[in-house]
């Protein structure tokens, strides 16, 4: 996409004004989305976007810029601008830039740029809303949607890499209204891959729907959900939310160099139950949150981050190397040009165990089995947490009983991974959109069932 000459010409001038290191990264972004709401075709987006990002490290000093131009002159000067407060006499010099070709281990055979197959998406969605309508005539409401891009990049930097990749992304979701009276509850999926449309012949439409609507329709007329410490099931699949959100970032040197997480010093020490082992994998074919590269260019890999309840990993980039000491794990991501790369999160989960989920319940007197988590909020460094419960049901003398409404989740991250006691076999993963620093990128979280023996629920009527 960019010159080669060029990309070493705004290289060498950035090392030339005293960088350390220089980065170019260069991305065309195709992306088009199709929505169908109540039955009918409400919005068909689709479009392009270029740029370049500038990355300079002046010691442990990060400086970036952006620019949508692939002028030399551009480039340079923008370069310029960022080394305005820092620069100094030349202490390194860039390597030779030969282009490496990368694995693609996530090919895709039916790619948003060949064919945005817009009819097709409209048929499929329509069918996703018949189904989800015809499960009651509480069904007030169903949207239905399905976003697709492809995302090609470059990167050139000081130490003579150049590499190139291209990754495809499709995401459908249905999201359910269903109403009572004055009272309304929703249902949402939205399962998504690393992949082109292709992705469609492994989501049944009727499926997709029914999910949906059944979540919003249980929650009609559920009873109110009990307050205090109790023990919760927390289901698999999005369940994984809670690790990422609570425990993940805080394993990130994105926050580990700052010392503001509580892990920032607790490598090989026992931070979880030993039954809790969790990974970030980069590697799973055609997941949501792997890749082939990192936005620095390094291979991706799989990380074990807790084993047998001890600390073993974090999440490293470039820069959080340097200021940590941990080796690159192939983590640093960006949503696009317009952001710095930091440590981030890919396929992040819980691994599988071998406890029955029937032994988890029926070792509860009282509790709470939350079946699919919601959305929440986090508090950065300490891993306190908030979460909601999209559907869940009370336990009562070892067995599920009534669905439950206004359920939340209450803790902090270190905390709730000692009180995990059991964790099952029916391990699933789930695709989301994660916010940090760097924007927002696809990640995947995931876990099987597994229980906390001791948390506080938050409930209301």
């Amino acid at each position: 996409m960019l010159n080669t000459n060029t990309a070493k010409a705004v290289i060498d001038h950035a090392l030339f004004l005293g960088a350390d290191f220089a980065e170019l990264f260069i991305e065309r972004h195709h992306s088009g989305s199709v929505e169908v709401l109540s039955g009918d075709v409400d919005k068909v987006n689709s479009g392009i976007d270029f740029g370049i990002g500038i990355r300079l490290f002046f010691g442990h000093k990060v400086l970036y810029g952006y620019t949508n131009s692939q002028d030399e002159e551009k480039l340079k000067r923008v370069t310029t601008l960022l080394c305005a407060k820092d620069k100094r006499d030349q202490i390194a010099n860039a390597g030779a830039l030969n282009l490496i070709m990368n694995t693609d281990r996530h090919p895709a055979t039916m790619p948003f740029s060949v064919d945005n197959r817009v009819e097709e998406k409209i048929a499929f969605l329509k069918r996703v809303d018949a189904k989800a309508r015809a499960e009651s005539d509480k069904i007030s409401q169903v949207i239905g949607r399905i976003a697709q891009r492809e995302q090609h990049i470059e990167i050139f930097n000081s130490t003579g890499l150049h590499i190139q990749d291209t990754r495809h992304y499709t995401r459908i979701a249905s999201s359910v209204v269903a109403t009572l009276g004055s009272e309304q509850s929703t249902g949402y999926e939205a399962p998504g891959m690393l992949s082109g449309w292709e992705f469609n012949s492994s989501v049944d439409p009727e499926a997709l729907g029914e999910m949906a609507a059944k979540q919003a329709l249980i929650k009609l007329g559920a009873s109110a959900c009990p307050s205090g410490e109790m023990p919760v099931v927390i289901g698999n699949g999005f369940g994984g939310v809670i690790f990422h959100e609570a425990c993940g970032h805080l394993l990130e040197t994105t926050s580990v160099a700052k010392k503001a997480s509580v892990f920032h010093d607790k490598m090989g020490e026992m931070i979880a139950n030993p039954v809790v082992n969790a990974v970030d994998n980069g590697l799973l074919t055609n997941e949501w949150g792997s890749i082939n590269i990192d936005d620095e260019g390094m291979e991706t890999q799989h990380t074990q981050l807790i084993k047998d309840g001890k600390l073993t990993g974090f999440m490293v980039d470039h820069m959080g190397g340097l200021k940590t000491g941990y080796e690159r794990t192939g983590s640093g991501r960006r949503e696009s040009y317009k952001y710095a790369p930091t440590s981030r999160m890919r396929n992040t989960y819980i691994e599988a165990g071998d406890a029955e989920f029937d032994d988890m319940i029926s070792g509860i007197e009282r509790g709470i089995y939350a079946k699919k988590m919601g959305g929440g909020s986090v508090q950065p460094g300490t891993g306190e947490f908030n979460f909601a419960v999209q559907e869940a049901y009370l336990i009562e003398n070892g067995k599920v009983t009534t669905p439950l409404k206004s359920a939340t989740l209450i803790s902090t991250g270190p905390k709730v991974l000692k009180e995990i006691s059991m964790v099952g076999k029916d391990f699933a993963l789930a695709a989301g959109m994660c916010g940090s620093v760097s924007g927002s990128v696809p990640t995947t979280v995931g876990q099987a069932a597994l229980k906390v023996d001791n948390i506080l629920v938050g409930g209301g009527s």
